[in-house]
């Protein structure tokens, strides 16, 4: 769906020979974009490889939602990481629509950008008090977040399906691909080299640097940033057994009628609910319906895959009966077990970002630069996630049956746990 509607970009050709620069990027995703642009604006040479076109991935698959925060509470962060980094990866969190929306701004990037708050809905009753914790912890930081009661949440949403919900007045949406498109346009503008249709087959690291091989040539390089999330391969020994490639899925309506259209979530939030496996909705400038969630952990063309959402939109507007859903899709991001985001450096001159859990619009781009940062010469302690080794998942090989297993388990808590 979002071809069809975003911005367009005209794909560069395949790297064709050797080339040196200060910098490689690896990934054409949000945190790999913002890298590329953050170190070509401060001057570096940075050459920037896709396997296919800038937000081929997650960053052009996913439900446009602009999300502030983490899957954590802030007191949460502060537990796991401690005292330093618990409050600088919050600040950065809380701080990434409004650094995303400024850099659309700055950039004048055309991606539908909206800046209509988040809404986290809670079905169940038990799950308010859960809602109004997080209130509590983000007023105290400053951010005028709200509790919603249901007749207002019911107002919002045009379904009395919820019982209680948060507004948070940082996030909103974009058109995901058409931000990917404006994010690789800037980078080339800043003097970024950008290679579409290159994937990185070989890192070896030499006495003064890296050489990143591809089909076509050869990169020479001071620095590498993998930004690969979801899509990440055997390029650096286990990076890819160190997250879980979830698939997330998403339907879409034809344009809505006018009277329709106005009747969901007439205030043009982003909704995702409070839970563990859950669902996420939002209208476009077009007055589409988006309707995602979990759907089978494999790449999914045929429309009974997707019947699950369709049914449950249904059931929270059940006046969308005769609206034609007229696009499915899927694609992988990276899930971190602790759902924490990862910085990775296990070499001299290498730098990892990845790990959003669903969260990757606004903190993957808020995320590149740090990295950005790393690769100029930034003190590793001065980032705002701590540098970590990349951790092995047991079992990896079995993650689909893991995956399927934790969502079971998952859905049972949401309905009936406490």
């Amino acid at each position: 769906m979002y071809a069809g509607t975003a911005a367009p970009y005209a794909p560069t050709p395949p790297l064709a020979r050797d080339i040196q620069v200060e910098t490689v990027v690896v990934g054409a995703g949000f945190t790999g974009l913002s890298s590329a642009l953050h170190l070509a604006e401060h001057g570096r040479s940075v050459a920037l490889l896709e396997a296919h076109e800038p937000g081929w991935g997650a960053a052009g698959r996913n439900g446009g939602q602009v999300n502030a925060g983490l899957k954590h509470e802030p007191d949460a962060a502060v537990r796991h990481l401690g005292a330093e980094y618990g409050p600088r990866l919050v600040r950065l969190a809380g701080g990434a629509p409004e650094f995303l929306f400024g850099l659309v701004e700055r950039l004048d990037i055309h991606c539908e950008a909206r800046r209509s708050g988040t809404l986290r809905v809670a079905r169940r009753l038990v799950l308010k008090d859960a809602l109004r914790d997080s209130v509590d912890q983000w007023q105290r930081l400053g951010v005028a977040m709200e509790l919603w009661s249901k007749p207002r949440l019911a107002a919002a949403i045009g379904s009395d399906h919820y019982s209680a919900g948060s507004f948070d007045p940082r996030g909103g949406s974009v058109n995901p691909l058409s931000l990917a498109r404006g994010l690789a346009l800037s980078a080339q503008r800043a003097g970024c080299q950008v290679y579409c249709d290159t994937r990185g087959t070989r890192l070896e690291r030499r006495a003064d640097g890296w050489t990143v091989t591809t089909p076509g040539g050869r990169i020479d390089a001071e620095s590498v940033i993998l930004a690969t999330d979801g899509y990440s391969d055997d390029l650096w020994p286990g990076l890819k057994t160190s997250i879980v490639p979830i698939f997330g899925a998403i339907v879409a309506t034809e344009p809505l009628d006018p009277p329709l259209a106005r009747a969901i979530v007439p205030g043009g939030q982003s909704v995702y609910e409070s839970g563990t496996v859950t669902v996420y909705f939002r209208r476009d400038r077009h007055d589409r319906l988006l309707m995602g969630g979990r759907g089978p952990q494999r790449a999914a063309t045929d429309r009974r895959d997707y019947a699950h959402l369709v049914a449950y939109a249904r059931t929270l507007w059940p006046e969308l009966a005769p609206a034609a859903w007229t696009h499915s899709w899927n694609g992988q991001f990276a899930l971190t077990p602790d759902f924490y985001p990862r910085l990775h450096a296990p070499a001299p001159g290498l730098y990892i970002g990845l790990g959003y859990s669903g969260r990757g619009v606004a903190l993957g781009v808020a995320m590149g630069v740090e990295l950005a940062k790393a690769s100029m010469g930034a003190p590793i302690d001065s980032l705002a996630l701590p540098v970590t080794p990349i951790p092995r998942i047991r079992f990896h090989r079995l993650w689909r049956v893991g995956v399927a297993l934790g969502v079971a388990a998952a859905r049972f808590h949401d309905r009936f746990g406490g």
